[in-house]
């Protein structure tokens, strides 16, 4: 055979030398150039000529590993990727990125509420008692404004409909004009009466944190007995509580159903209260059945009570609500100081009627102690942005407590068992270099609504009490919940609502205090920003290169080099490798076993299925064509995209009975596997359709999608016009 040529690789053998050559010549070409140029005008983040990075071996090998050691991970991997065959690498986290777009935020006036007022609550004419226990128990002297408004238009037995900020002090603008009620009234309470006050809240941790607000309240008025009834609670325990006798009944409106139905000893025919707290919630959860039978039971056994709505934000469904529920109420709304001077003192808590719809339900206000961010991150940086974004706040600064909103519950779990065994294990020991004091182990907590009860209380207590700590949740956390001292609220995934923003950044900068907030955005949702805009709601921008630069801090992130190579100095250079190894950490957790594997496929179909759910309005901002499904696999660890991630279960499980008919020849089924995971994963940008077509041919299954590799597929349960809309959308396809 003849030798071969210098600076060529060695073909197979038996090959003929002319096919030989080009096959060499074709496959050094693939894995030695540099990649294409990027689609779009803008250059890649941190781009150079010369990257240096190493590349990342790609192989799962499939075998069980009872133990991941990120740290012996760390101190081998160097060694283990330069003894893996250069013919098995891709594409590095920082190449074939979409520009990320200049961010051009509106300017608007947003409206901010002034939380405290000099005004103290012995000027109320309270029980000295229940000003005693607010003082001493409570710890709070003087009262905020939505306080001020609500509470001398409550004493007077009026119903209202109460709008303020999230964190403004809302839960004692009703509980303290409730107790004081209730405990002046002429024939003393008995426990055996039954409720005399009925409270609906939206989630269960909000339920047990209006308990044990109104159990604080409750100290010198030992007579009076509140109780909450919850789902995930045994039914026979709730129903023995009824029986003995609940005069402050807490509920979520679910549960409160369940027992009206089913169980005899609940009445209403003394209720002097009905309070609906965090209202629009609870119309967006799906409860206006369920309300319609709480308020036909109450109205139908119930006396004259007093009505109070209460939420951050109004909306139309809200205003009907008000318009069935409440008699003549008061619209008690904290204004903006700015229109402090055209509104006389006072006037805005004594208006009658239902609140004005239009421009004023369109802007939301916010706190003036809160900051608020947002980063353009492509989708491939987005899990190490994330990582790196926590260990800047919780590793190398003093107290910081943070809490991440996901979409769903899958995603909660991954990113929860991920961090757990990457993240807080790093952090166990301390680097080689010199390490902040405020360096502490990271505390993980998750929260959402698969969990057991029992198992969700005691997250909710334990991050209360904590000084640190990283909660990463749902939207199950975001109304309502008074969490001390949480400084950070990070959202991955963007609110489907402003509303929903609102609330979710509402967890920090309650009742005075300083908090931030970050909305983690890919370059395709930049438009995002103006839709907030839309609402008088500002955010600054912080670069994605200040939030991954936290790696040089910490030399666990360093990569090893040979001796001829030299370490350089810290810069964009060294921010690209570290981002490297910390996403290689992740990855190498991901595929160390078949279940961390599985476990990032189904977050991954998590987050399509909770992308193409967004609403109508920002469809053209959240649309599930614009996700590059190779790019969005990388953010969960996943080395290559995952394949029939748009499949329905049944189609799939009829597939795995029926293998044959699906069986395609060994080499051809190669073949098209490799040139799908070279494109899906970035490797190639340019020459798309020739990649395409040498799959149709190598797989004989007519014409290629032209989706493929490009654009995730919508989920199983996508509508069938979304799906009509998909067909249409492939004839006119083309590489941008």
């Amino acid at each position: 055979m003849a030798a071969a040529a210098p600076g060529t690789c060695s073909g197979p053998l038996g090959a003929p030398a002319s096919r030989q050559a080009k096959a060499t010549k074709r496959k050094c070409r693939v894995f030695s150039e540099a990649p294409p140029a990027k689609r779009g005008n803008g250059m890649p983040f941190l781009s150079s000529k010369k990257t240096g990075v190493k590349e990342t071996p790609r192989t799962f090998t499939g075998r069980s590993q009872k133990h991941f050691s990120p740290k012996n991970h760390l101190l081998n991997s160097a060694d283990r990727r330069q003894e893996e065959k250069a013919s098995i690498k891709t594409s590095s986290l920082f190449k074939n990125n979409p520009a990320i777009p200049e961010l051009h935020r509106p300017v608007v006036k947003q409206a901010r509420e002034q939380v405290f007022t000099p005004e103290a609550f012995h000027e109320l004419g309270l029980h000295p008692h229940l000003i005693s226990t607010i003082n001493t128990v409570l710890k709070v002297s003087s009262m905020t404004s939505v306080q001020k408004q609500s509470i001398p238009v409550l004493l007077e037995g009026r119903d209202a409909l109460v709008r303020s900020q999230t964190g403004s002090g809302k839960t004692l603008a009703y509980c303290i004009p409730m107790v004081q009620s209730l405990q002046a009234t002429k024939s003393k309470i008995q426990r055996s009466d039954g409720p005399y006050a009925l409270v609906l809240v939206p989630t269960r941790e909000l339920a047990l944190q209006s308990f044990d607000t109104i159990q604080k309240l409750l100290k010198p008025f030992t007579w009076i007995v509140p109780g909450v009834l919850m789902g995930g609670e045994k039914r026979k325990s709730e129903k023995a509580r009824l029986r003995k006798g609940i005069n402050i009944l807490i509920s979520t409106p679910g549960r409160l159903v369940d027992h009206i139905k089913s169980t005899k000893n609940i009445h209403f025919s003394r209720i002097q209260w009905l309070v609906l707290d965090e209202a629009d919630r609870i119309l967006d959860l799906g409860f206006e059945k369920d309300l319609t039978v709480i308020l036909n039971a109450v109205n139908a056994e119930g006396q004259k009570r007093q009505n109070v709505l209460l939420s951050a934000t109004l909306t139309e469904s809200v205003t009907r609500l008000a318009d069935i529920s409440l008699h003549n109420p008061v619209s008690i709304s904290v204004v903006d100081r700015s229109h402090d001077q055209s509104i006389p003192k006072g006037r805005a808590a004594q208006d009658p009627g239902p609140p004005q719809t239009g421009s004023r339900l369109d802007s939301f206000a916010i706190p003036e102690s809160l900051e608020q961010h947002v980063t353009l991150v492509p989708s491939k940086l987005r899990l190490v942005c994330l990582a790196a974004f926590i260990l800047q706040k919780c590793k190398f600064e003093k107290d910081q407590k943070v809490i991440v909103f996901f979409s769903s519950c899958e995603l909660v779990e991954f990113h929860y068992n991920l961090f757990l065994q990457t993240l807080q294990s790093l952090t166990g020991a301390p680097a080689s270099g010199p390490v902040p004091s405020a360096s502490v182990g990271l505390k993980f907590l998750r929260l959402h609504g698969n969990m057991e009860q029992e198992e969700r209380t005691a997250v909710f207590q334990e991050f209360s009490y904590s000084k640190t700590g990283v909660l990463l949740c749902t939207d199950v956390a975001a109304r309502g919940l008074d969490l001390p001292q949480v400084t950070w609220i990070i959202q991955y995934t963007a609110p489907a609502s402003p509303a929903e923003y609102i609330h979710r950044i509402g967890r920090t900068a309650r009742i005075g205090c300083r908090g931030s907030s970050l909305l983690i955005l890919a370059p395709s949702e930049a438009e995002y920003v103006n839709s907030l805009a839309s609402h008088k709601i500002n955010v600054s921008e912080i670069k994605m290169e200040d939030i991954l630069s936290v790696l040089t801090q910490d030399d666990c992130f360093k990569a090893r080099r040979r001796e001829s190579q030299k370490s350089h100095a810290v810069g964009p250079q060294e921010i690209r490798e570290r981002a490297t190894v910390l996403q290689t950490l992740f990855e190498d957790y991901v595929h160390s076993t078949e279940r961390t594997a599985s476990a990032a496929k189904q977050a991954l179909q998590s987050f399509i299925g909770a992308y193409a759910a967004y609403p109508r309005e920002l469809k053209h901002i959240f649309h599930v064509r614009s996700l590059h499904l190779g790019h969005v696999a990388k953010s969960f660890g996943l080395r290559d995209a995952p394949r029939n991630l748009g499949i329905p279960a049944r189609r799939r499980k009829a597939a795995l009975k029926r293998p044959d008919l699906r069986r395609k020849p060994q080499s051809k089924q190669r073949l098209t596997e490799l040139l799908c995971s070279e494109y899906s994963s970035g490797l190639e940008a340019s020459g798309a359709e020739g990649w395409r077509q040498r799959a149709q041919e190598a797989s004989g299954r007519g014409p290629a999608s032209p989706h493929l590799g490009k654009t995730a597929a919508a989920p199983a349960r996508a509508t069938k016009a979304h799906r009509s809309r998909r067909k249409d959308s492939k004839a006119s396809w083309k590489v941008s």
